[in-house]
């Protein structure tokens, strides 16, 4: 009877004792990579009762229990550590990226709604905002430093806004500064995205985009689990205040839920777009199976997908009329 161990190969005999052993070298990180695989192909385990330890030290693998349990605690903590550093994978990656990439807009958008209403003290006529405003604040700082050649050159020398002294003109250009380098690191995350989902999940990002496709993957938790789900609940991903109500106060189903941001949908008239998204999320689904099981692009997806949304189109080119409410007959008098 052959036996597999994380310490080495045990043969034994009709009687249940060792008759032979192919033993491993004391390497821990080997050791560890050895129970993994252990782990995952469950082949020739030892049976229930087998005394490992016992074992070890018979085949002279081990000389003591100390140092077999010593051994065996090292090999477990490599084994932890092997885990952890295989748990993020590129679908995780790209969801720690979707997550920091909302953290940052969230971030980036209270602080640049701050710079508007602080900047817009002392010079209200720029009409700029966002990284625009944040761009400029921190190249110019007060208004005064604006050259001849910019735009808003005659708007700063005609400004009623405040003179901006130079201890809060330096405290400005660095708050700029910290805005604008929160807007370039929000640009290096997206571009990571983009060309992760392109390796990761092609079919899926030639469908519903980068940024839409890695939201899809991240609410679901991964692309194992989106491509595990059906189109009906891809459709309505993201529309979960929406769908209780509907389950709880029997509100109206919702139609769809971030997909409502792919321009098939949003761009359809709206008679149309709970067709168009339950054919947009029939095809996500497929893309998503065949992005986690091959890995490889289907480039008829795209052709499919396009023919489908324009029968809808064709198949309903005007709104439904509204049924007419029947008119309620008056009740006929009773005769005395």
């Amino acid at each position: 009877m052959i036996i597999n161990t994380w310490f080495g190969v045990l043969e034994l005999g009709s009687n249940g004792k060792l008759s032979a052993s192919e033993l491993f070298p004391k390497d821990v990180r080997e050791l560890a990579l050895r129970s993994l695989s252990l782990r995952d192909s469950r082949q020739n385990l030892p049976p229930e009762g087998f005394d490992l330890k016992t074992a070890a030290i018979e085949c002279g693998f081990a000389d003591s229990s100390s140092e077999y349990y010593s051994l065996l605690h090292e090999v477990t903590l490599e084994t932890v550590k092997l885990q952890v550093s295989q748990a993020l994978t590129p679908d995780q990656r790209i969801v720690q990226a979707v997550e920091a990439l909302d953290d940052i807009n969230e971030t980036t958008n209270s602080l640049s709604e701050r710079l508007f209403e602080w900047y817009g003290g002392y010079f209200p006529e720029s009409g700029l905002n966002g990284e625009s405003l944040a761009v400029f604040v921190a190249k110019y700082g007060s208004r005064e430093n604006i050259p001849p050649e910019d735009p808003l050159y005659l708007k700063a020398q005609n400004s009623m806004g405040a003179k901006l002294e130079a201890a809060d003109e330096l405290l400005l250009k660095s708050f700029a500064e910290s805005v604008c380098s929160l807007y370039e690191r929000r640009k290096q995350i997206e571009a990571y995205i983009e060309s992760s989902m392109e390796t990761l999940a092609p079919n899926l990002t030639a469908l519903a985009g980068p940024m839409l496709g890695a939201r899809l993957i991240s609410i679901a938790g991964s692309l194992e689990k989106l491509a595990a789900f059906p189109s009906s609940t891809i459709q309505v991903i993201g529309a979960n205040k929406a769908l209780f109500k509907h389950l709880r106060a029997r509100a109206p189903s919702p139609k769809h839920g971030i997909i409502y941001s792919h321009p098939l949908i949003n761009t359809s008239p709206w008679w149309v777009r709970g067709k168009v998204a339950r054919a947009l999320a029939a095809k996500l689904s497929l893309a998503a199976r065949i992005d986690f099981y091959s890995a490889k692009k289907e480039p008829s997806l795209e052709g499919e997908l396009e023919e489908k949304i324009r029968k809808i189109r064709e198949a309903n080119p005007r709104p439904p009329q509204k049924r007419q409410e029947s008119r309620a007959k008056p009740k006929k008098k009773r005769r005395r």
